[in-house]
């Protein structure tokens, strides 16, 4: 009948429920974060695993919690393995990657598909940081977070602005302030033509440096 159908879709539903938070306690992850593209096949291997046995009648809930099991087995070898070999690690995980250096976007990857600068500059604010110049180093992690390390309030320097209000163009060449390069960071004492091309990245758009201290 298909009522009884329905109230055995509500117990296996139950049932897997309970194994897969079972699963994922046993995995050793101990919260929800931005995941590895590894952790992402890995859940979507278990969510598959798991969602066959709620409501097919013909797939016993053993089968689905032999599969569950064998994935943790699969991931807790595989991370045991990477952990000795950096290369796999790095294939399976990813590598950091370097977005900020001493105050200046790095230009490694700046033709990287992946690199999107006003991401970045979200990020960045998101931090409470204002301008550029109150970065020392930012390094992008490989499960997507931002990780910083400031200059002292003594040791900030002039830096290009993140916030659109003052991220914006000069118009006309300013008399003794610095200016940055919009593209990669790089500050000019003093620009010889608004248009000036930067010796950097050669852009040749630039907006007023800041250098105030951040606030915590």
């Amino acid at each position: 009948m298909e009522t009884d159908f329905i109230l055995e879709i509500l117990y296996r539903t139950c049932i897997m429920f309970l194994v897969i938070l079972l699963v994922l306690r046993l995995s050793g992850r101990r919260g929800v974060r931005q995941l590895t593209l590894f952790e992402v096949a890995i859940i979507l291997g278990m969510g598959s695993a798991a969602g066959d046995p709620m409501f097919q009648d013909d797939v016993p809930i053993l089968h689905g919690v032999t599969v569950l099991f064998t994935i943790v087995i699969l991931y807790k070898i595989i991370t045991w393995i990477s952990s000795k070999w950096t290369f796999l690690h790095e294939m399976l995980e990813g590598k950091s990657m370097v977005i900020v250096c001493e105050g200046q976007f790095d230009m490694k990857h700046e033709k990287d598909g992946d690199f999107s600068q006003m991401e970045f500059f979200a990020e960045l604010r998101n931090q409470s940081v204002e301008h550029l110049g109150q970065v020392r180093y930012a390094l992008l992690e490989p499960d997507a977070t931002l990780s910083i390390l400031y200059y002292a309030d003594e040791d900030v320097k002039y830096g290009m602005p993140l916030f659109p209000n003052r991220y914006q163009e000069i118009k006309s060449l300013p008399q003794d302030q610095p200016c940055a390069c919009m593209y990669c960071g790089h500050v000019l004492q003093e620009l010889s033509a608004i248009h000036a091309t930067c010796p950097r990245c050669k852009h040749q758009k630039w907006t007023l440096a800041m250098c105030t201290k951040r606030i915590s």
